[in-house]
């Protein structure tokens, strides 16, 4: 039995109507994906919203008989990096509380005791990856691209991939209490 989004991308051209739909049927992954990102509901809601808006205003950049789904996910996942690096170079936090609570308090549980012994407990085990997966995973935790790490490392950008996957394995499995779960 075929999806309504497969038959679409076995069609040469979608219309609008068509690619509207699409997109709708596949409102229920957006947000799962969004979640996965965002960890708070509301922030997901919006994320999934704003992709949606892009896109049907870029529609005209899908190729049809190409995989939709992926399509669209591909964009969900650039919004959110983009707004996340404009969040981390302004560091700015947007206060939309009646009395200010969160700028009032945020300087409060930046600096607990519980998060510094969670930040130290987190470098420790960062320090303790061998260099060749230590050295990529910390350059791209600091924002650093692929292909700059690989130009700085001279390895290839597969291998820098690699590399950080396995680091964060690695941390995953020495830091079962922070992993996130969905379910």
């Amino acid at each position: 039995m075929f999806k309504f989004v497969d038959v679409i991308v076995k069609q040469n051209k979608m219309s609008t109507i068509e690619f509207n739909e699409a997109l709708i049927g596949i409102e229920n992954n957006l947000h799962s994906f969004a979640m996965s990102f965002t960890r708070n509901n509301e922030d997901a809601k919006d994320l999934t919203q704003e992709t949606m808006l892009k896109a049907i205003t870029y529609r005209s950049y899908y190729a049809p008989q190409t995989n939709f789904k992926a399509w669209v996910f591909t964009i969900m996942r650039n919004i959110f990096i983009n707004q996340y690096r404009r969040k981390v170079k302004s560091g700015t936090i947007f206060d939309h509380s009646q009395d200010l609570y969160l700028l009032n308090s945020s300087g409060d549980s930046l600096n607990s005791p519980l998060q510094s012994i969670s930040v130290k407990e987190i470098s420790t085990h960062i320090n303790n990856l061998d260099g060749e997966y230590r050295e990529p995973f910390e350059m791209h935790f600091k924002g650093y691209k692929y292909k700059e790490i690989a130009d700085h490392l001279g390895i290839p950008i597969g291998t820098v991939k690699s590399r950080i996957f396995i680091a964060r394995k690695k941390l995953m499995d020495l830091l079962p209490e922070y992993n996130y779960s969905l379910n």
